[in-house]
C-alpha cells in the first residue's frame, strides 16, 4: 500500500492513536525510510472528550518516539457532551496552527473509503447540496492520501505488520451519526452498491468542478469587481441565487457558512432596501445597494 504526496517538504500527520492513522503514520514512515523525501511531523490533539484521552496522547507521543519523529500536542477540554462538529473544528484549528508554525507544505490525515461514504450520507441527510457530497476530498494544505483505500485494507494491513492501536469507545455509540451511519447503513451496501455510490460521487466531483468554474467566471463579469449586479442576480432561479452566493462567498474567503445563511441572504439580497446591511456572519455583512450587492467588514 503505497502513499504518493506531491513534493519533497514538511508535512504534519495527524494522529488519533487509532488504527486508521497508525496505519498511515507506519506507510509514511516506511516509504520515508527508503525515499528519504520528507520531514514528517506527528500532531496529537488530546480533545478531553473520554476521560483516558490522555492515555492516546501518551501512546502517540511514545510511536512518534519509536519512528524518530518530531512530536507536536495540544490538549483541550471539551468534555463528554461535545458534539462531532466541536471536536473537528477544534481538530483542525489545531493541525492548521502546527502547518503554519512548522512551515509544513499540508496536514496529512487517515480519512478513508469509509469515511468518504458516510461523509456523503451524512451531508445528504442534513441537506447540505452538491458539495456535500463531496466535501472529504484533498485540499490546499490538507491531503487525504488514503480515500481510495477501504478500512478493511487498512485492518489488514495493521494486523499483517502486527500495529498496536488504541480504540475510541465512542465509536460505539449511535446517538453520534456518524456511528449510526456506519453501524446500520453502510453495512447494507453489497459491493455492487458501494461501487456504484462511489463511482456516483466521482462523477459528482467532476460536475461540481464545471459547475464552480461557472459560477467563478460569472462573478468576473459583473459590473463592479467583487460585487454581484442586482439586476441579473435577481433574474435568477432561486437555487441558481443560492449558489451564486456560496460561490461569491468562498471567493472572499467566507466559508463557514451553512445552507440557512444561504437562503436568508438570498431573500434579503432580493427584498431589501437600498442602504440596508444584513449580517453574513462573523464580521461581515452584505450591503444591499440599488445596483449591486457588496461584502464589507461589520463595524465594531
Amino acid at each position: 500500500m503505497n502513499v504518493v504526496l506531491p513534493t519533497p517538504g514538511t508535512y504534519v500527520i495527524g494522529v488519533s492513536g487509532g488504527v486508521d492513522s497508525r496505519v498511515l503514520l507506519d506507510i509514511l514512515h516506511e516509504q520515508n525510510q527508503a525515499e528519504n523525501r520528507w520531514k514528517l511531523v506527528v500532531a496529537h490533539l488530546d480533545h478531553g472528550i473520554r476521560p483516558d484521552s490522555r492515555e492516546d496522547r501518551q501512546f502517540v507521543q511514545d510511536l512518534a518516539r519509536e519512528y524518530g519523529l518530531p512530536f507536536v500536542y495540544s490538549s483541550v477540554s471539551l468534555g463528554s457532551g461535545a458534539s462531532e462538529a466541536l471536536g473537528r473544528t477544534e481538530r483542525y484549528k489545531f493541525l492548521n496552527h502546527t502547518r503554519e508554525a512548522s512551515g509544513a507544505e499540508a496536514v496529512i490525515t487517515a480519512h478513508h473509503q469509509d469515511d468518504l461514504l458516510e461523509t456523503a450520507i451524512i451531508n445528504i441527510m442534513r441537506g447540505s447540496g452538491r458539495k456535500g457530497l463531496t466535501a472529504l476530498k484533498n485540499r490546499p494544505g490538507l491531503l487525504r492520501p488514503l480515500l481510495k483505500v477501504p478500512k478493511s485494507e487498512l485492518l489488514d494491513y495493521a494486523k499483517a505488520k502486527g500495529l498496536k492501536w488504541r480504540e475510541d469507545s465512542t465509536n460505539k455509540d449511535d446517538n453520534y451519526l456518524r456511528n449510526y451511519v456506519r453501524h446500520h447503513m453502510t453495512t447494507r451496501f453489497d459491493d455492487q452498491a458501494r461501487a456504484q455510490f462511489l463511482a456516483n460521487i466521482d462523477q459528482l466531483q467532476d460536475l461540481n468542478a464545471s459547475v464552480d468554474a461557472l459560477l467563478a467566471e460569472q462573478l468576473k463579469l459583473q459590473d463592479k469587481p467583487g460585487t454581484i449586479t442586482r439586476l441579473w442576480f435577481n433574474n435568477l432561479p432561486h437555487i441558481v441565487a443560492k449558489e451564486t452566493i456560496a460561490a461569491w462567498l468562498r471567493a472572499n474567503r467566507l466559508k463557514d457558512f451553512d445552507s440557512k445563511t444561504l437562503e436568508r441572504l438570498v431573500v434579503n439580497a432580493k427584498s431589501g432596501r437600498p442602504g440596508q446591511r444584513f449580517p453574513v456572519y462573523g464580521n461581515y455583512n452584505m450591503k444591499v445597494e440599488t445596483d449591486y450587492l457588496a461584502l464589507e467588514p461589520a463595524e465594531r
